[in-house]
């Protein structure tokens, strides 16, 4: 964590952040966040995040207090202080103390600047493991800090040398734990559509993609796919080439999610370029 943070409706040291024990962010784990990244001192497409996080905010009751262009204002100046060439960017709002411990309240708004890392370099290159999962998140439209499911799952997935999960319910896949899924047959890119968090990387690869169906697509889809690839802020598109213990395709990255994963590169390229 870089030492400065928002806190306390102010910047201050990320050392003297603090929430109320009973805030119900902490002893119901009702709270919503949001998360970018930076390259070159600027946060990526910043519009989509701030709209999805005060839609958020909205949808669970939360009240915030800071329009969009404050908070724009006050990332920019937390850039600034941590020097943040390259990092993330966590927006936290909880919430809050209520009298009865339950019903949402003015919660806290926190904004940490954090160190980043990508996947290493083989990950793009060999692609990645997904073990399935029968679940669908609660609320799935909605960004909660709610990840009790996969953090518990994340030991046995980490000791199978897998990436993350591919959630599925009665043979229909939704998302992974903390990314978007696509698959690609005879050319054709779909994804799904319900019971998901609607990425800002998934809406950037959708725009990036000559045609994308988004629909109901089954496990039994992704087994058989010519590729599949999950899109999220921290991965951007990574393939996966491996689910439980099926190969995808060839088993490799295919040809549509390099070039996909070309065409987004170029496009944080255009949103880093300053204004003309």
């Amino acid at each position: 964590m870089k030492p400065f943070c928002f806190a306390k409706n102010q910047i201050i040291s990320a050392e003297q952040a603090a929430i109320h024990p009973l805030d119900i962010g902490l002893i119901r784990g009702y709270a919503i966040f949001d998360f970018l990244r930076t390259e070159d001192f600027q946060p990526l497409f910043l519009g989509g995040y701030l709209d999805r996080f005060i839609s958020s905010a909205e949808k669970l009751n939360l009240p915030l207090k800071y329009d969009k262009d404050e908070l724009k204002n006050i990332i920019y100046a937390l850039i600034k202080k941590n020097e943040l060439q390259q990092g993330g960017i966590r927006m936290i709002l909880s919430g809050g103390v209520s009298e009865n411990h339950f019903s949402p309240s003015l919660g806290t708004l926190f904004i940490f600047c954090e160190e980043l890392t990508l996947p290493s370099p083989d990950k793009y290159e060999q692609g990645v493991k997904l073990l399935s999962e029968e679940y669908i998140r609660p609320l799935a439209s909605i960004k909660t800090t709610n990840y009790t499911l996969p953090v518990w799952l994340s030991k046995n997935w980490k000791e199978m040398k897998a990436e993350d999960v591919l959630y599925h319910h009665g043979g229909i896949v939704s998302e992974s734990s903390r990314s978007n899924i696509f698959i690609v047959k005879n050319g054709i890119v779909s994804t799904p559509k319900l019971n998901i968090l609607y990425g800002i990387t998934r809406k950037n690869v959708i725009a990036l993609a000559d045609q994308v169906q988004e629909r109901e697509i089954s496990l039994t889809e992704i087994l058989n796919a010519d590729e599949v690839f999950m899109t999220s802020t921290t991965k951007r598109i990574l393939p996966v080439t491996q689910v439980d213990g099926t190969l995808i395709g060839e088993g490799r990255p295919g040809k549509t999610t390099r070039l996909l994963m070309e065409r987004l590169k170029e496009l944080e390229q255009k949103e880093k370029a300053p204004a003309k």
